[in-house]
Formats: structure tokens, C-alpha cells, sequence
């Protein structure tokens, strides 16, 4: 896997490549990310039955901005409503035949909502969980012992919270 960092303006770009990619890619998928840090612990979103973390958020919808859509999905997947502070970064990840565009949102949690999960979201049994900084960045340190398409998903999170550490 290659990785790049260059910035847009304000805006740091990371583009990551995953052993396998489409070059140009066949798709483009939008979606937006939160980081929400509390008393040392970082929310990432589980998926229960195939282990699988992740940072909560998922694709922008049609006339939606990337602030409404991870509002959006913090009160869908999480039940926590947010307020989008800084747009931190955005990640370019090159997976198979899929550019994956991933804004990632520094969130502050304003309070709580059911959450209202798709059928997949359930069938995955995804949930919200607080893991320490420092345990979730070893998880997703562990991406090389991942399957292709989890190596790059932990990729990209590992250099996401570990820039944190470094504050871009």
C-alpha cells in the first residue's frame, strides 16, 4: 500500500493506494467521518458480526453537505447528535475499482437520539463503542494482517488517528 499527504488550501489530502486499485477508478464514493474524543477515548462504529471497526459516518446523499451528512450519521448509527466543528482532512483511498472520497469531521456531541440503523447496519451489528486512543490506533495499526479490503479501511483509519497524535 502507498500513501501521500499533500494539502488543498487549508485542507490536508491523504491519498492511499491498496494493493489492488483501478487506475482511473470505475466508481467514486463521498462520505464524511466523524472524530468525536472524549476523556482520552475515541467513538468508532463496530461491526459485531464480521469485527470490524471504523470511524462512524458514511455516504453524502443527494443535496446534502458534508456537515448534514455527518450529523446525518452520527444520529443514524450512533444516536449521539453532533456538531461538525472543523473539516480535519479528507482521505482519497484507491480500493479495487472504487475511489473512496472520506471527509473527516472533528465532531463535538450535543446530545442523544434513537439511532435508526439500515438493514445492513443491522445485519452487521454495528454499534457505537469508546475505545481508548492509544488501543484504537493499535487496532487499526494491525491493518497488513487484514484482508485487502480491511487492510485499506484500517490503513486509512491507523493514519487518520495517528495524525491526531501529531496534530497534522
Amino acid at each position: 500500500m502507498k500513501t501521500t499527504i499533500t494539502q488543498n488550501g487549508d485542507l490536508k489530502i491523504i491519498t492511499q493506494y491498496a494493493k489492488t486499485y483501478s487506475d482511473p477508478p470505475e466508481r467514486e464514493r463521498v462520505g464524511c467521518r466523524a472524530i468525536i474524543i472524549e476523556n482520552g477515548k475515541v467513538l468508532l462504529s463496530y461491526e459485531e458480526n464480521i469485527g470490524v471497526y471504523m470511524s462512524p459516518g458514511g455516504g453524502v446523499e443527494s443535496g446534502e453537505s458534508f456537515e448534514e451528512c455527518v450529523a446525518r450519521e452520527l444520529r443514524e448509527e450512533a444516536g449521539y447528535i453532533v456538531k461538525p466543528v472543523k473539516h480535519l482532512l479528507r482521505v482519497d483511498e484507491y480500493c479495487f475499482e472504487t475511489l473512496w472520497v472520506n471527509n473527516y469531521f472533528i465532531c463535538e456531541i450535543q446530545g442523544e437520539c434513537e439511532k435508526s440503523l439500515t438493514k445492513t447496519e443491522i445485519e452487521h451489528g454495528i454499534k457505537p463503542v469508546w475505545v481508548e486512543l492509544n488501543k484504537a490506533i493499535e487496532i487499526f495499526g494491525e491493518y497488513e494482517s487484514k484482508r485487502e479490503d480491511h487492510a485499506s479501511l484500517y490503513l486509512r483509519e491507523y493514519t487518520v488517528l495517528k495524525g491526531l497524535l501529531t496534530c497534522y
